[in-house]
């Protein structure tokens, strides 16, 4: 199992990330193409660096500067608060445990299986969670 201890900044991150994602939906935005979109932007890439402004911004600040940056549809199917929070905390995690880039991370995990993997996983320690979905991956891809 993976082990590495996240420090109280770090989970702070992580708490950032799962705020902003449940943020999605006070805009309207579609889930799966705001967690597609966001995982996979500039924005992201900039909360993936060991240090940058951004992170400390709060989820409202990068939740517009996401949408400066690109555009997310409104409308369409949006998962439950608990879900999105979830899943912007596991990815952030998985990040700072693994070192993964984002959108390395979201090739392994996307939008519908964070959604699909929710009722089994988030009762579970993070990092067995990722562990979990790493393995999923890997089954997935060996078929």
């Amino acid at each position: 199992m993976m082990q590495k201890n996240l420090s109280g900044f770090e989970r702070q991150l992580c708490d950032i990330q799962g705020r902003l994602f449940e943020q999605s939906l006070t805009k309207d935005l579609d889930s799966a193409a705001f967690i597609r979109i966001f995982m996979t932007s500039k924005t992201c890439e900039f909360l993936d660096m060991p240090y940058d402004r951004l992170q400390w911004a709060g989820e409202e600040y990068i939740l517009e500067n996401l949408l400066e940056e690109t555009t997310v549809e409104t409308g369409g199917i949006q998962y439950s608060k608990e879900v999105l929070f979830w899943a912007g905390y596991t990815y952030r995690y998985w990040h700072l445990l693994t070192g993964e880039s984002s959108r390395e991370i979201y090739s392994q995990a996307d939008a519908k299986k964070m959604n699909e993997c929710y009722l089994g996983f988030h009762t579970l320690d993070v990092a067995m969670a990722i562990e979990d979905l790493k393995e999923i991956h890997g089954q997935e891809n060996k078929e």
